[in-house]
């Protein structure tokens, strides 16, 4: 199976420097990945929070709409910890007076590599929240190539919701944002790495409603910013490794069997895992294959103890020159793991042709 390298968790949050200096981080996970020249890249989400020097209070980070005028590009709203208005049970919020604020505030940060495992981090950000609806982050991107762009899909978060910004680059020098493509509820957008039938082609992921679970869906695009034809693709399976939710993971990946996918799923066990599905090259909401055990599921103490236990978050899957297939994932919302693995073996668990997952 997917075999994690000896030196996993390959990038952690004490390696990542702040993006203000009275502010920590303490994440640096669920990247996106791609192969540009001889390098791989990484677009981590760096999670941030504020240090607080009164204990009794603990402070919410958003994003300051008037930074440009020199000012700092984060402001702290103080919130009593104490307070019977104050819930702190989740550690990834802060409910406060009935609203909720999240407790750190996301960045994207570039990272290098030669050999896929050893990492050099820019020391600044990359892509910093800057829009009303990044008021509380950008996070979990995805790197699809297209031609000779690199789009970056990601989440975006604010008081309105959360939903899908776009950006794209030809050199991770310069960028160009595109602004929201998809409005809230949804994330986990993967786009294809060409058009189909003549038109662009996403995986996305709605919110659950009071009829269903959080479903994967397909949408079309005759340019990638105006959307439609959504289709439902995937749902949570009873009694399976993905009963709870599912999402979509790494950018899909043409075979001459069909457009291979890794994504995540969630069962009461295990917690966030990744598995493997198989896709109709040209009509790609025919499901062909779906692994009916998880390719990773959450083993490794770096996967099952962290910031938010037993996660396996798959976000990049990158070939490399030997033929191997490096397949990148945040654990526990922490830090950025990778495990080897082949096309070859990737099929064969997608169409359950290999025994029980890497547990």
């Amino acid at each position: 199976m997917a075999k994690r390298v000896a030196e996993n968790p390959i990038i952690v949050p004490e390696a990542v420097p702040p993006s203000e200096p009275n502010m920590e981080v303490i994440g640096a996970f669920n990247p996106g990945a791609t192969r540009f020249g001889d390098e791989v890249i990484l677009l981590l989400r760096v999670a941030e929070r504020p240090i607080m020097e009164d204990p009794d209070y603990v402070g919410v980070p958003m994003l300051n709409l008037n930074h440009r005028n020199g000012s700092r590009r984060i402001e702290i709203l103080p919130v009593p910890k104490y307070s019977p208005l104050t819930d702190l049970s989740d550690p990834r919020a802060v409910v406060y007076e009935g609203r909720i604020y999240l407790s750190s505030i996301s960045h994207l940060r570039l990272a290098r590599s030669r050999d896929g495992i050893h990492f050099t981090i820019d020391p600044e950000p990359t892509l910093f929240p800057e829009t009303p609806y990044e008021e509380y982050g950008i996070e979990d991107c995805r790197i699809t190539r297209i031609d000779d762009t690199y789009y970056i899909s990601y989440t975006a978060v604010s008081r309105y919701g959360i939903c899908v910004g776009l950006a794209s680059t030809r050199d991770f020098k310069q960028f160009q944002r595109h602004g929201l493509i998809l409005h809230h509820e949804n994330k986990n957008v993967v786009l294809f790495p060409r058009k189909i039938g003549g038109r662009y082609v996403a995986m996305h992921r709605t919110a659950p409603s009071g009829f269903n679970g959080p479903h994967m869906w397909l949408a079309y695009s005759p340019d990638l910013l105006h959307w439609g034809g959504h289709q439902v693709l995937m749902a949570p399976r009873v009694h399976q490794w993905d009963s709870r939710r599912i999402g979509a993971g790494a950018p899909p990946m043409e075979t001459p069997e069909g457009w291979l996918i890794v994504y995540h799923g969630v069962n009461a066990k295990d917690g966030y895992c990744a598995g493997v599905a198989l896709l109709d090259l040209e009509e790609p909401h025919r499901v062909l294959h779906r692994s009916q055990e998880p390719l990773i599921a959450p083993t490794e103490d770096y996967e099952v103890s962290g910031f938010f236990e037993r996660v396996v978050f798959p976000t990049g899957l990158v070939p490399m020159s030997d033929g191997r297939w490096m397949l990148y994932y945040g654990v526990a919302d922490r830090s950025v793991a990778v495990a080897e693995t082949s096309m070859e073996e990737l099929l064969a668990v997608a169409k359950g042709e290999v025994a029980a997952a890497s547990r």
